[in-house]
């Protein structure tokens, strides 16, 4: 039990602990860990100027046996009442600070993990043949994203334009919100090795939430016969906080069944990491989804595996996330590709509009939680960005944070 006063039910308890990256009025970035409504600066606690870069990046890169101390040494500050004289005069109200992207993102990839989301697009675009590319259960895809327009979550997301169809150049028309999870890399690797998965919490320190926005209009022009291109890098959105591993126990779970059983280095019999995460995705504060994160068919362990198998290298700062993810029912898709099927059936809002893709004003917010340690929750934050056209103004997008 914490000495920190918690508000009822916060997903932000002791059990939590994730760290991110703010700064105040007065002081520039440096590293925080989030506890309820506060924020524990670390720099000034610890004396180490590790945490005074403003980036984990440079903590993350000394390992699980660092991150394992940092955390108890945390724990032990925030529950033993002889140290809350000196830990509370470094705790800052959480509307007081203005938080930042937590990592320097070194590269970023971009899996499609979720059967369900993967069969729903499919059964959109190929309605004459098989949901699934003959791979499909045979590997996790994915491709590499932008790492430069990784940003943090209340960056303005504004309209991109490109290439609709032959000859048809303009803003995108069908703008869209993918609800996803992301795992940063704290552990780099040497090239030409590839990292097993049992190696996981050798390498991630941990997980955010990511919205990574997507034209649909310019993906479906461009992507044949290589993929996503121009329709996904003008904007992923990241949470401010990074949730470490150590903090997830409790929410792992058994993965779905695989068919056909994965090849040797893809098998994760034995080492559970599907994660019991609940997402929300909200538009303009109405709940439209709530995507489940324990039904994805490739797991982080997989996913990390297959994207060095090559002998590619990992950096501290990579990012890799799931893709879309989507659950078996309609309220669970994560995407208004799948929600509004491609625009012919429009979501219903409360106030009686209707919705296809995203309109200039929208606000996306996407939250999420996973079970803790006994009754508690681990929240994960939230990851929010409002819409606008190129050289206009996004209207506040529900929190003060900054690229």
């Amino acid at each position: 039990m914490t000495w920190v006063e918690l508000p009822p039910d916060t997903g932000f308890g002791i059990d939590n602990l994730p760290l991110g990256v703010f700064s105040t009025a007065d002081s520039g970035r440096r590293t925080g860990v989030r506890i309820g409504d506060a924020v524990l600066e670390l720099v000034e606690i610890t004396g180490d100027d590790v945490h005074r870069t403003g980036s984990l990046n440079e903590f993350m890169a000394r390992g699980p046996v660092a991150w394992a101390a940092l955390r108890a040494d945390i724990r032990q500050w925030l529950t033993e009442e002889a140290h809350r004289d000196t830990v509370e005069k470094h705790l800052y109200r959480l509307d007081e600070v203005t938080l930042h992207l937590p990592v320097e993102v070194a590269d970023y990839v971009d899996f499609y993990s979720s059967r369900q989301h993967a069969e729903n697009v499919g059964r959109l675009f190929r309605p004459d043949a098989e949901p699934l590319p003959a791979n499909w259960t045979h590997l996790p895809i994915g491709y590499h994203g932008r790492a430069g327009t990784v940003r943090v979550s209340g960056t303005p997301v504004v309209r991109p334009s490109g290439q609709r169809r032959a000859g048809d150049f303009g803003l995108s028309e069908r703008l869209d919100l993918e609800a996803e999870v992301g795992f940063v890399v704290g552990v780099g690797s040497q090239l030409g090795t590839a990292v097993p998965a049992e190696a996981l919490a050798d390498h991630v320190f941990g997980i955010c939430l990511v919205n990574d926005w997507s034209a649909r209009d310019l993906q479906a022009w461009e992507y044949v016969p290589l993929g996503p291109f121009l329709g996904k890098s003008f904007l992923t959105s990241v949470s401010p906080w990074v949730v470490p591993l150590a903090a997830l126990e409790a929410a792992r779970v058994p993965p779905p069944t695989r068919d056909p059983r994965p090849l040797a280095y893809l098998d994760d019999a034995g080492r559970p990491w599907g994660l019991d995460v609940t997402l929300e995705v909200r538009l303009n504060g109405e709940l439209i989804s709530r995507p489940p994160f324990a039904t994805q068919y490739w797991t982080a362990p997989q996913q990390l595996a297959h994207l060095t198998v090559n002998g590619a290298s990992l950096r501290t700062g990579d990012l890799f996330a799931s893709g879309t993810v989507s659950g078996p029912q309609r309220e669970q898709w994560g995407s208004l590709l799948e929600l509004s099927e491609n625009g012919r059936q429009p979501l219903t809002i409360a106030d009686g509009s209707t919705s296809t893709f995203l309109e200039d004003g929208d606000v996306v917010t996407v939250t999420a939680s996973a079970p803790g340690p006994g009754d508690s929750r681990i929240g994960l934050g939230e990851v929010t960005g409002a819409v606008c056209a190129p050289g206009g103004s996004a209207r506040p997008a529900g929190g003060r944070t900054v690229a």
